[in-house]
């Protein structure tokens, strides 16, 4: 049996240190997805993103508001508090933190300290979708947010999908940018045999990658092929853009039509899914999905037929990451990985991320104040009993 050599485990470790994997640090200074929209109501809703821990409501007048959850007298988790009218009150000791984070009321004493309260995070809704900013809120600039315009197009017929994958947002940017397996892990779903083989045109520009592959002529699996009446048909055409936006988003866009008809005569129909990555722990993901199509907007059938199918090849993704995630964490400082050419996209965007996180963290590390003569003690502050 044919083992690489010493110096081949090296160089591909080498290799690996400069791209971003599971033990790469957050990028704060971008926007993620919280949550879709419907999720955040008048009630408490707990979630962790980039490693810290918030919870997230509506005020009566249905602004979302998100701030740490965890009450700064003894970090009691606020979610597991109660909303009352626009306020949210710790339920160990009743501190009650106005919608800006704000302490405004602590019950066992007769005046509230100034000045104390949790952090609270810039919040953009677009569509089905409320977007959260963790970073410096001095560059929080919603114009940054990329816009996916047919997410709030009543002309696009559109289902979502949540997951809470066992994996690295690392992973599944790459998963979504490699296609190639498509005609593997997808062969009974999505993909065909000769997705694999299709010829590729690659696009690499300042944060942005993308892959277009074209199979034609192909015939389409069933979840391409029933809804667009292109079943049965071997002279299908199916062009497909996935391309990452940011580190919390990737679109894909794929275009089909039978290439047999003249083009301008021929229907084509298009079909769309944002794939939105908001990091939890450094091997778990917030993972949402929302899917649109251009064509049988008003077909409740065809929107329950792509859905499930789809979804299914989403469930493919979700477990086969998972299980790459345990053998990664196995391996330990055991671990290499060689890369083949056709990894060239992917590797290109895992380096962009690393350097993403690095420059982030040498620019906070720089940032921090010295550590003052009295490190180790932590402030009190009292509070007047009435």
């Amino acid at each position: 049996m044919t083992q690489p050599s010493q110096e081949i485990i090296r160089g591909a470790r080498a290799a690996m240190s400069r791209l971003a994997d599971r033990n790469t640090p957050f990028i704060f200074n971008e926007w993620y997805v919280a949550a879709f929209s419907d999720e955040v109501g008048r009630s408490l809703l707990k979630r962790t993103l980039l490693g810290k821990r918030l919870v997230l409501f509506r005020t009566g007048e249905g602004k979302p508001v998100a701030m740490d959850d965890r009450c700064v007298h003894r970090s009691y988790p606020l979610s597991a508090g109660q909303l009352d009218g626009d306020t949210v009150v710790c339920g160990y000791h009743g501190l009650r933190y106005d919608q800006n984070g704000d302490c405004i009321e602590a019950p066992a004493v007769a005046k509230c300290p100034k000045n104390i309260g949790v952090r609270t995070y810039p919040l953009a809704e677009r569509g089905p979708v409320l977007w959260i900013w963790m970073g410096d809120p001095a560059l929080a600039d919603e114009s940054a947010i990329a816009a996916l315009p047919w997410m709030q197009d009543s002309a696009w017929a559109g289902a979502k999908g949540y997951y809470d994958l066992k994996s690295s947002y690392v992973y599944l940017h790459e998963n979504l940018l490699d296609t190639s397996h498509l005609s593997y892990m997808h062969a009974n779903t999505i993909g065909s045999p000769d997705y694999v083989k299709a010829p590729t045109t690659s696009e690499i520009g300042e944060g942005r990658f993308a892959l277009v592959r074209t199979v034609s002529p192909t015939k389409l699996p069933p979840v391409w092929a029933k809804p667009t009446g292109l079943e049965g048909v071997p002279t299908a055409s199916r062009i497909v853009r996935n391309e990452f936006l940011s580190p919390a988003l990737y679109e894909v866009t794929t275009r089909l039509y039978d290439s047999a008809l003249p083009e301008g005569e021929r229907p084509e129909f298009l079909i769309k899914v944002a794939h939105m990555a908001s990091p939890a722990t450094h091997n778990t993901t917030h993972y949402f999905i929302y899917l649109g199509r251009d064509f049988a907007q008003d077909d409740a059938a065809a929107t329950q037929f792509m859905a499930t199918n789809f979804f299914k090849a989403f469930d493919e993704d979700v477990a086969g990451l998972s299980l790459l995630e345990e053998v990664i964490a196995e391996q330990g400082e055991e671990l290499y990985e060689i890369s083949i050419a056709s990894d060239a996209l992917g590797v290109a965007m895992r380096r962009y991320l690393k350097g993403r996180a690095d420059q982030e963290a040498s620019a906070q590390a720089s940032a921090a104040p010295a550590p003052a003569a009295t490190a180790g003690r932590a402030p009190v502050v009292m509070m007047q009993q009435s």
